[in-house]
Parts: structure tokens; C-alpha cells; sequence
């Protein structure tokens, strides 16, 4: 699994000679980076970078921030048309996203959000794997600290962003690196409805890299720009990967 990315790697650093040569060379010779600063005179791939973390970082915040929210009634509220409501979010797991692309898109155009951030933005910030992630947690998470807080005089509100949100921490984290990296890599539904350079994310810019070398692929240039995309999950991920596998530790043995 790591080769293809060393090998990616490599190659963002080589010369177009090296890359075709009918010798296998693994390490550049010689060490050039010349890939990279092509790729940022080429394209505003500046630009491209800081729209796909916008759009990502936005979405993952909200993402997790209702997710918990909703979570969190359903693994508390004993009403019994809860369970009904999330059997019903649960189905919506089962929809195949490409389903929901043509409404959705009509949706976008009736709010007059074709080509804004908000078509990027908003149809991400909701999801069943969020609120059936959260949700598990919770029911595994003793209610006794809450208990004693509303006793203490805490509200609802004041129960969950003080008491259990911060309870939640490995299943938020875990949850935030899921949203990021899907965010992050989306890729059909901002080519449907994006156009401008403007909102253009780097996803759909790499895709488009091809046209604009009209006699050839620059193969160099081509890795170096996927190598840049790889990154921020990289950083992500190596930061987070402790709670994230401290989530899959516990599972829902906590008290």
C-alpha cells in the first residue's frame, strides 16, 4: 500500500528523461524541483489548495458539531418514536450518493448557489455515519456525570457541550477525519457544480492538469501536484490517528 506513494513520490522529483528510463531508478539522479515550481506557475494552485481546506474545514466542523448534537438526543431521548427517526437516518445510508446528485443540483440552482461555496459546503455537513457514530458512543458512555450535572443545575444544553461533548473526544476525532478526507477528496459533485477558478478545489483542478499541456503530459509536474493533494490527510491523520485508534479500542466499553 505505502509503494505507490513512495514511487509517486519519487518521481515528483525527476527529470521526464528519468521517469521514461528503461532502467528502474527508485531514487532521483538528479534531485530536482523544478516539478513543483512549475505546477505553481502553471496553475493558481494556491488557490485551488485554500478553497479545498475551506470547504473542508467547514464541513468537517459542522458536520461533527450536528452530528453530536443529534447523536446525542438519539442515545439519551427514550421516546419511542426515536428509534423510528433513526431507522429512518439509517436509510439514508443505504441511498447511493450519485442518486441524490440531479436533485440536489436542482436544489443548488433553485437557491442560486451553482458555483459558490455554499453547493460545496452545505449538502456535506449532514450525514447518517455521523449521527450513527455519535449515537453509539453515547449509549456507551455512562449518564451518570450528566445525571449529577443537571442536578447541579446544568441544562440540556449546558449537559452536553460541557459534559458529554467533551466526553466524546475519540469519537469526534475519529468522525472529523472521515468527514475532512471524504471533504477533502470529493471530487464529481464539485466538478457538476463549480466553473470559476474561484471555487475550483484541488481535486477537480488535478483532474483538469492534462488539458492544459496540449502536446503532452507532463508526468513530473502531474505527481508533483498529486503529492500536494496527498498531504494535508497525511498531517491529518498522523495527528489524529491516537484518538482515532483509541476509538476503536474502547468500542463502547466505557463508563
Amino acid at each position: 500500500m505505502i509503494a505507490p506513494f513512495l514511487w509517486m513520490l519519487s518521481v515528483s522529483f525527476m527529470q521526464e528523461s528519468q521517469i521514461f528510463s528503461q532502467t528502474f531508478q527508485p531514487i532521483p539522479n538528479p534531485f530536482i524541483f523544478d516539478n513543483y515550481a512549475h505546477i505553481f506557475k502553471s496553475l493558481p494552485l494556491a488557490r485551488f489548495f485554500l478553497n479545498s481546506l475551506f470547504i473542508a474545514l467547514l464541513t468537517t466542523v459542522f458536520q461533527v458539531l450536528f452530528s453530536s448534537m443529534a447523536g446525542y438526543v438519539f442515545a439519551r431521548n427514550k421516546s419511542k418514536y426515536m428509534e423510528f427517526i433513526f431507522f429512518v437516518f439509517l436509510l439514508t445510508m443505504m441511498i447511493p450518493p450519485q442518486v441524490n446528485i440531479i436533485p440536489l443540483f436542482f436544489l443548488m440552482r433553485e437557491l442560486n448557489w451553482i458555483d459558490t461555496y455554499q453547493a460545496l459546503i452545505f449538502p456535506g455537513i449532514f450525514g447518517g455515519f455521523g449521527i450513527f457514530l455519535m449515537r453509539q458512543w453515547f449509549r456507551g458512555v455512562s449518564s451518570e456525570i450528566e445525571d449529577a450535572a443537571k442536578i447541579d443545575g446544568c441544562n440540556f444544553f449546558e449537559t452536553f457541550f460541557k459534559i458529554a461533548f467533551p466526553l466524546s473526544l475519540p469519537a469526534v476525532i475519529t468522525l472529523g477525519l472521515f468527514t475532512f478526507i471524504t471533504a477533502w477528496n470529493s471530487f464529481m459533485w464539485p466538478l457538476i457544480v463549480t466553473n470559476s477558478p474561484e471555487v475550483t478545489t484541488l481535486p477537480v483542478a488535478l483532474s483538469q492538469f492534462k488539458s492544459s499541456f496540449r502536446e503532452t503530459i507532463m508526468w513530473g509536474d502531474l505527481t508533483a501536484c498529486s503529492v500536494i493533494l496527498s498531504l494535508p490527510v497525511i498531517i491529518i491523520f498522523i495527528y489524529g490517528k491516537k484518538y482515532f485508534i483509541n476509538d476503536l479500542l474502547q468500542g463502547s466499553m466505557k463508563e
